[in-house]
């Protein structure tokens, strides 16, 4: 099946036939009712409280009191190309073009205002759910029930093709394109199919995964990485806190659609860009955070509690305190320490204070290196960066705060060198003095590549795929190991 082919200009009886055209999944690839939802929410958490009550006097009651509330930016939604490309082609052939959506009737024409492309606009309104039946009886009574051709996506448009001299379908799934043809219509795809699995791994971001193998780092320094009952509940360890970190990305990714579709390369991701649906990653959402506790009720209670603090901390920092000057980096910090700090949990190993000294120190000046790439990039006519605490004229203090906490992480695995624990975990301390240099030479080309502008958005996975970083690692890897035997 192919998309349809508009008849010629010159055939006036074609040219009469108006097209009516729903929103929703149709003209974009998300939902009004989800979008305006959560940016009701981001707004306003307390306004969820009222909503049961609003939903309780009729879905159209809802609509309306959340449209009232918010204003989308309507112009960062996702629109189907094909479907414009489209509705282009009518418009230029002389058809009527008229939205049609169960969507509030504020909503749909702040829409249609923007588009440019409709005659007319068909919307809930008056305490009346345009959806499904309810549509169909608003087309007929605007057309005098004559023929028109509809365009929709979803099983809710089945009575509306039924009725229609042409089905019209958005990105279908073969099941509603069968659908549709039980309905005695053949269907007339205008816009692609969804993609696969492929958006779905997005939305979980598997590549930040890496960054939990920190949890492993107890185990590297207690010498006990080799050992099976070591090793397998590390492992359940950082499958629960992937799984974790994963649902509060989705989570994160609802909450920022607005900020992200206005982002250069953030407007690709799954939910910003239309690819998956809000009520999809609320799904996913739940099925992250499930796997996840399943996986932790396997481990000791202080690995669940530390997970939790995980979760309650990075959302709070997606909500609120990225915002937050200083205290954003040191939450940052906070979190990478913390995967540390779970992994002693999951194995019943102690974390030493010199390691989680190193740590604050050493993770401190990589947030500080993701806040100075930010303020390097951009910030708005005020001087101030967007979502962010920071002027653009804190970057000099950023650039010199940044590589001192490096070299202050350094200088605790100097003094560590020196403690007894170390005589008492390597044969050859003094082989572990080897390392600071090779650490100084990582930190300090960090910082020279920040201010080249030549470190990606996040330094850490900027060390995941550097091959100076591994080959710096490995090196380490080896020093150690010398060390030890």
């Amino acid at each position: 099946m192919t998309a349809p082919e508009l008849a010629s200009e010159t055939d006036q009886v074609e040219g009469q036939i108006p097209i009516y055209v729903d929103l929703d999944g149709t003209l974009i690839a998300t939902d009004l009712l989800w979008e305006s939802l959560f940016e009701l929410i981001r707004r306003d958490p307390l306004a969820a409280l009222a909503l049961p009550l609003w939903l309780s006097r009729g879905k159209a009651e809802l609509k309306q009191q959340i449209a009232r509330r918010v204003e989308l930016d309507v112009e960062g939604l996702p629109y189907r190309a094909e479907v414009l490309d489209y509705l282009r082609q009518c418009r230029l052939a002389g058809r009527p073009v008229i939205l049609a959506t169960a969507s509030d009737v504020r909503l749909a024409r702040a829409v249609a205002e923007h588009v440019g492309l409709f005659d007319d606009v068909i919307a809930t309104q008056d305490g009346i759910n345009r959806k499904g039946r309810a549509k169909l009886d608003a087309i007929h009574d605007h057309c005098g029930r004559g023929a028109f051709d509809y365009l929709g996506d979803s099983r809710a448009d089945l009575p509306l093709w039924a009725a229609a001299r042409r089905a019209l379908v958005a990105g279908p799934k073969r099941r509603l394109v069968d659908a549709v043809r039980q309905a005695g219509k053949q269907a007339e795809i205008v816009a692609s199919p969804p993609p696969g699995l492929k958006p779905w791994l997005q939305a979980m971001r598997l590549h930040q995964w890496a960054k939990n193998v920190l949890i492993f780092v107890p185990l590297v320094t207690a010498h006990v990485i080799a050992q099976p009952s070591y090793l397998i509940p590390a492992l359940l360890a950082f499958a629960a806190f992937s799984l974790m970190a994963s649902a509060v990305y989705i989570l994160n990714d609802l909450l920022d659609l607005r900020a992200d579709r206005r982002h250069v390369q953030k407007r690709f991701r799954p939910f910003a860009s239309g690819q998956l649906g809000i009520p999809q990653g609320l799904a996913l959402m739940a099925g992250l955070l499930a796997a996840s506790s399943a996986l932790a009720a396997f481990l000791p209670w202080k690995f669940g509690v530390l997970l939790l603090a995980y979760a309650i901390l990075t959302t709070a920092y997606s909500a609120i305190l990225k915002q937050k000057l200083m205290v954003d980096v040191l939450c940052l910090a906070a979190l990478y320490t913390l995967r540390i700090l779970a992994g002693g949990a999951a194995v019943d190993v102690s974390i030493s204070p010199w390691l989680m000294a190193f740590s604050m120190f050493f993770f401190l000046s990589l947030a500080f290196a993701k806040r100075y790439i930010e303020l390097d990039a951009r910030s708005d006519e005020s001087g101030r960066v967007a979502g962010r605490g920071y002027l653009a004229s804190d970057i000099e203090l950023v650039r010199s705060v940044g590589p001192t906490s490096g070299y202050l992480a350094t200088l605790v695995l100097c003094l560590y060198i020196n403690s007894n624990e170390v005589r008492s975990l390597y044969q050859r301390p003094w082989i572990i003095w080897l390392i600071a240099p090779l650490l100084l030479y990582w930190i300090t080309r960090l910082w020279f590549l920040a201010q080249r502008r030549e470190l990606p958005h996040d330094p850490v996975l900027f060390a995941l795929r550097d091959r100076h970083s591994y080959l710096i690692g490995l090196m380490v890897g080896v020093l150690l190991v010398v060390a030890t035997f």
